[in-house]
């Protein structure tokens, strides 16, 4: 799979992870993201949150405050085999840091802007 691809696919699969359990409450961008490579990745990859538990919980309290804040977190990407038996090699680590917003706040900000703009 073309390295473009991989970090194509790791920013969706970790924002899907993100909205899923902020939901429609918050904007969330992805702010950086860098990724490893470990080997090349010959066919169809998964992608793994590492600590799932920790970031589901990190999420969880920092949305209860009501402000923003950064998200980080950890993807091992494996590429799945067609044995079975076999363990899925990991092909690379992707690191990023998503930034979310609480749709009020982003709201508020807006028309905060258009005020300034209209006085102008």
């Amino acid at each position: 799979m073309a390295g473009a691809a991989l970090l194509g696919n790791s920013e969706v699969a970790a924002g899907m992870f993100v909205f899923a359990e902020c939901k429609s409450d918050f904007t969330v961008v992805c702010r950086e993201m860098s990724y490893r490579f470990l080997r090349p990745c010959l066919g169809p990859a998964i992608y793994e949150v590492a600590d799932t538990e920790r970031v589901r919980k990190e999420i969880r309290d920092r949305m209860s405050d009501n402000v923003e804040f950064n998200l980080e977190m950890t993807l091992d990407v494996r590429q799945i085999l067609r044995k079975t038996k076999e363990k899925a090699p990991r092909v690379g680590r992707c690191s990023i840091v998503f930034h979310c917003t609480p749709r009020d706040h982003a709201k508020e900000k807006a028309r905060i802007r258009r005020r300034k703009a209209n006085k102008r």
